[in-house]
């Protein structure tokens, strides 16, 4: 067993890294001991960067292409202690694979409501999902503050941290937003691009970059939505006469309604008909001011037409008394104002027997 480990040691040794599992992030290479032999070719492809970690320590970080690891290519590599060797013996390092692809399609959303002024709604509780892309934008800072020593990084282990961040940052940008909530689902497009805007700097600090943030959908409470959906009901129904006459030709001509259909959909056409009348008739004009007015013969000669009020003061001063005539509309004739007014005029008793 010892001759062929050592036959088998000699071979230069190929080392790449292929990935069809679409989310993993960082991929450690396997060689066993770690050691890589002298001459060993190394293949980084696009969307792809190569970072050796010596001792702990990152050593180099190379971009797409194909490399023969010798002295004269990577001199780096040779200026590391305990390296003096120059690659004329085998050694050991580790070298991880980062994929520099566009992750995409990662969740986020609130978890509870955000409370935020609204300039129609006062104060309005809001919730809010979506999609972001991220990619690796500083390998070395993604490797020492993120991945660590784990071989096998995948974006199930950070993306729960990241829609953490997006949330709460979320929530300061649009507390400091003015849009009105209507207006919200038309700038959509507009609104994910200022959250970025102000949202991507925080992902520098882990050597990510937020290339995209899509917003989905900003929803209300569900007792609002309600609210709103009644108030564009009847925005929508408009005339009262042509939605109940819209109603009833959908009612008929529908073939497959029973006799009891029929007639509750009558009844209801009835009484909302009746609704309709009342609704759309004109009310009468208010009564004229009807003010009885009185003639009265004084002198021999007619005088008037006086009021109520004016004939109830020429009683007070004697002017008129119970033997003056008067006469108002609907009366056949002059009549002594006894028998016309005869309230006004006080009632002697007679004499005692």
């Amino acid at each position: 067993m010892g001759l062929f480990n050592w036959l088998f040691g000699q071979f230069i040794d190929v080392i790449e890294w292929t990935d069809d599992s679409q989310d993993t992030m960082v991929y450690r290479f396997n060689r066993q001991g770690n050691e890589i032999k002298y001459g060993a070719k190394l293949t980084v492809r696009e969307s792809q960067v190569a970072v050796f970690v010596n001792e702990g320590e990152i050593a180099d970080v190379l971009g797409p292409g194909i490399y023969e690891l010798e002295t004269n290519n990577i001199p780096i590599l040779t200026n590391l202690q305990h390296w003096d060797h120059g690659f004329n013996s085998p050694f050991k390092a580790e070298v991880y694979f980062l994929n520099t692809k566009r992750f995409t399609d990662l969740k986020w959303g609130t978890k509870n409501p955000i409370m935020v002024r609204d300039p129609e709604f006062a104060m309005v509780r809001l919730r809010a999902f979506g999609t972001y892309e991220i990619r690796i934008d500083e390998p070395k800072t993604f490797l020492k503050e993120i991945v660590g020593t784990d071989g096998h990084f995948t974006t199930d282990e950070i993306e729960a941290q990241l829609t953490n961040l997006i949330v709460s940052k979320f929530a300061t940008v649009l507390g400091t937003d003015d849009t009105p909530v209507l207006d919200m689902a038309r700038n959509y497009e507009k609104f994910g691009s200022y959250i970025t805007e102000h949202i991507a700097p925080y992902f520098k600090e882990y050597g990510l970059e937020l290339t995209k943030m899509l917003i989905e959908n900003i929803s209300l409470p569900e007792e609002v939505e309600k609210a709103i959906d009644t108030r564009s009901s009847r925005e929508i129904t408009g005339d009262l006469n042509e939605h109940i006459k819209y109603q009833s030709g959908q009612a008929l001509g529908n073939s497959e309604g029973s006799a009891s259909d029929m007639v509750g959909m009558g009844a209801g056409l009835a009484m909302g008909q009746q609704m309709a009348n009342s609704l759309n008739a004109t009310p009468p004009p208010p009564l004229p001011n009807q003010v009885a007015q009185y003639y009265v013969a004084l002198n021999g000669a007619q005088q008037g037409p006086y009021s109520l009020e004016q004939i109830k003061t020429y009683i007070d001063t004697k002017e008129i008394d119970k033997e003056t005539l008067l006469w108002t509309q609907g009366m056949q004739g002059w009549e002594p104002a006894s028998s016309v007014l005869s309230q006004y005029f006080t009632q002697t008793p007679p004499p005692l027997p």
